[in-house]
């Protein structure tokens, strides 16, 4: 429901805070200049007497003096029939010059005040910083959801770009958004005196002397009170002795009698006009140059946040999957239940959906909260399912325990549960365990383990579609959807080939992008490849096979080629046509990203751990280290002389500084090593640069990976450093095949 109201909100109220805050970042700048202009005047000890004095004698007409929060001083006056205002000296009372407001600032804050509309459009105005306000409370709570937890909130980001940006602008503009937004509401109610702004006393005007006169200069009410404290004074009428001057200063307001110089009916301010004063100065940032920086980035954020969060509710509209050949719930014999907080779920239900048609089901997939009483003709049940934040139900779950209770239909119905996660989360897959649970204690039977798929990984939901398709008994064809659905076509430029000799043949292959030939217009009309980065994935798709092969990159686009490191898996369709290429041979691929398996933006250490053909993106990362990172590689093979990957590359990278050091393992020699025989050998060094903030990044086969986190969970814990935490702070990250 937080969520929904967040959208609807923010989608059908943006115009109106778009307005407010574009006119308010402006007007931001204002403070800002005028601070910047007086900082190269020298410090001012003149008393409000000695100011006012000076500027009289400039202008004899002068009726008021003004020093803004900034400090800048302006004297108005009129002579000659004509009225003026002039700039002043606050260290002398000189004039500076004709001072001329700003109609740029007059009309940005007319819009930002009253939209041009009067008290009608001060009351929308006030109205705009509600809805600011409401939606940083909203999306306060939908990013604690989503980090999980207040401790997590600056953690790392995961998610599409939009998202990302959304949510890190969100974090950097949320407490000066707010902060206008308060202080905004503040001021229109004070506006229309449903709170107190103190400006509903007035000062009786006091008996003066009425005799000739003095000096300005010797006035006591004005020598006593420095030009720093001044906030108006306004002269009497020329020629009348029963006037006075009217001070206001920082603390108080009066009369000075002209006469005699005595402060008169002095009343300190209220603690109303402190209260407003201060809020004003909070809205405004007027006398505080950095907190006018600070509400000015905030208020650009809004713009930034409108249109990323449109984009993300446009792609999620988009996402929204109409399934084809979807059965009704009381004919079908296969149901599909998802949930999802941003619809990445179904793009994986679909594949299921199609693939349980394919093989001759009736199937039908629905929203978890659309879950029916009763499924007459179900012979089998499928639950996909993400979790939310702190392992919440997502949007379309969250009342489908509720319905799981109250189902009366038959409980013998099978069923298989598949959870979708981020392992960075120490609540991986919660809800998924939860529904699990629940339909345990209902006395549900799970026809095959709950399993979970980490960060949407492809290749982790075609091996539960493979594990499905041997407990039913059939071919099963899933094919997940892609992110990235452009194809390029790449030529074989050249392959380096290892591992016959200890039956694991593997090649690195290189490609470009297939162009025609050397003609100028060939060369003018030249593709380019697209943005990729190391540890990036390559989609291939095999002659006679639909389903997708994914690679792990060891290029990325600066270096002007594409790099994969393939096995040659006995009886891996794919695997055996790469296998089969020629330099000069062409392949169809797609680039999909990765952003889970990324280096952090740092210059701490990284142990680099792979083996086998999970060597790829982690080279890519070394290749690319022109900063000289520390980095540590350790590498598993079969035989130094057999399958140890870029050994020649490691050595060129390791005497430029772009490789710290290589620790590689053999199975197949005498001393029979395995990469985690290797972490123990530097366990105390491991645990040292884990505690100076290393980052780990491990790339390989499901074995070896949990066999590494094993080791270094043993190696770490010794040491008071938990591997969960590593993981959560995205400094242990993982490819796993």
């Amino acid at each position: 429901m937080n969520s929904f109201i967040h959208k609807v909100t923010g989608l059908f109220l943006m115009p109106l805070v778009l307005v407010i805050a574009i006119s308010g970042a402006a007007l931001s700048i204002f403070p800002i200049l005028e601070e910047a202009s007086q900082t190269t005047r020298a410090a001012t000890t003149l008393s409000v007497a000695e100011l006012a004095d000076t500027v009289k004698q400039d202008h004899p007409g002068t009726s008021q003096i003004v020093r803004h929060a900034s400090g800048q001083i302006v004297a108005y006056y009129y002579e000659n029939g004509k009225s003026g205002s002039e700039l002043v000296d606050p260290a002398s009372g000189a004039s500076l010059g004709a001072y001329k407001p700003s109609q740029t600032r007059i009309w940005l804050t007319d819009l930002h005040r009253s939209l041009f509309l009067g008290d009608g459009g001060r009351m929308t105005a006030g109205l705009g910083a509600a809805v600011m306000l409401f939606i940083c409370g909203t999306g306060l709570i939908m990013l604690k959801r989503r980090m999980g937890g207040w401790k997590l909130l600056f953690g790392p980001i995961r998610g599409s770009m939009s998202q990302r940006l959304h949510l890190e602008v969100a974090r950097l503009a949320i407490i000066g958004l707010s902060l206008s937004a308060v202080t905004g509401l503040y001021m229109t109610a004070a506006t229309f005196g449903f709170a107190p702004d103190g400006s509903g006393s007035q000062m009786a005007f006091p008996k003066v002397n009425g005799g000739t006169p003095a000096p300005i200069v010797s006035l006591e009410g004005l020598r006593d009170v420095p030009v720093t404290q001044l906030r108006e004074l306004t002269f009497p009428y020329d020629g009348d002795a029963r006037d006075a001057f009217t001070l206001t200063t920082a603390k108080g307001s009066g009369y000075v009698d002209q006469a005699t110089g005595a402060l008169l009916a002095y009343s300190p301010n209220s603690s109303a006009e402190q209260i407003y004063e201060f809020i004003y100065m909070l809205h405004t940032g007027d006398g505080l140059a950095p907190l006018a920086l600070l509400l000015g980035f905030a208020s650009l954020g809004v713009p930034v946040m409108g249109v990323s969060g449109a984009f993300i509710w446009w792609k999620k509209k988009q996402s929204k999957l109409n399934i084809a050949n979807n059965a009704k719930p009381n004919d079908a014999d296969a149901i599909i239940l998802v949930g999802s907080e941003g619809n990445s779920t179904w793009g994986f239900a679909r594949s299921l959906h199609d693939g349980l048609t394919k093989a001759g089901r009736r199937v039908h997939t629905a929203k978890m909260n659309d879950m029916v009483r009763d499924y007459p003709e179900a012979q089998y049940l499928y639950i996909l399912t993400s979790t939310y934040g702190e392992g919440q139900a997502p949007a379309s779950a969250n009342c489908f325990l509720d319905k799981l209770d109250a189902y009366e239909g038959d409980k013998a119905l099978p069923v298989a549960i598949l959870g979708f996660g981020d392992k960075q989360f120490s609540q991986f897959c919660q809800f998924a365990s939860e529904v699990s649970n629940r339909f345990a204690f209902n006395g549900w039977r799970q026809f095959m383990p709950m399993a979970t798929v980490n960060r949407q990984s492809v290749q982790e939901f075609a091996r539960w579609g493979e594990a499905l398709a041997h407990y039913l008994g059939t071919n099963l064809e899933l094919e997940p959807v892609q992110v990235d659905v452009k194809r390029h076509t790449l030529r074989l430029v050249s392959r380096s080939d290892y591992g016959r000799e200890v039956q694991a043949p593997t090649s690195v292959f290189r490609f470009e992008v297939a162009n025609g030939g050397n003609s100028w217009v060939s060369r003018l009309l030249r593709k380019k490849l697209p943005a990729f980065e190391p540890g990036d994935l390559l989609s291939i798709t095999p002659d006679g096979d639909c389903v997708p092969r994914y690679y792990s990159l060891a290029s990325g686009r600066k270096n002007g080629f594409v790099e994969i490191c393939v096995r040659n898996v006995p009886g891996g369709l794919c695997s055996g046509q790469l296998h089969g290429l020629k330099p000069g041979d062409q392949i169809e691929a797609a680039f999909q990203a990765n952003p889970g398996f990324r280096l952090e933006a740092s210059k701490t250490p990284v142990i680099l751990i792979g083996a086998g053909a999970g060597i790829a993106p982690l080279v890519g990362f070394i290749r690319n280290n022109r900063r000289k990172r520390p980095m540590r590689l350790y590498f598993g093979a079969r035989h130094p002389q057999s399958d140890f990957l870029y050994r020649k590359e490691l050595g060129a990278w390791h005497k430029v500084g772009f490789l710290h050091s290589v620790k590689a393992a053999f199975s197949r020699t005498h001393q029979r090593l395995y990469v985690q025989d290797r972490l123990r050998q530097d366990a105390a060094e491991l645990a040292l640069l884990v505690r100076d903030g290393a980052q780990i990044m491990v790339c390989g086969g499901r074995g070896m990976a949990e066999g590494i986190e094993a080791t270094l969970t043993d190696i770490l814990k010794s040491n008071g450093v938990d591997l969960s935490d590593l993981r959560k702070e995205g400094r242990y990250v993982e490819d796993v095949f």
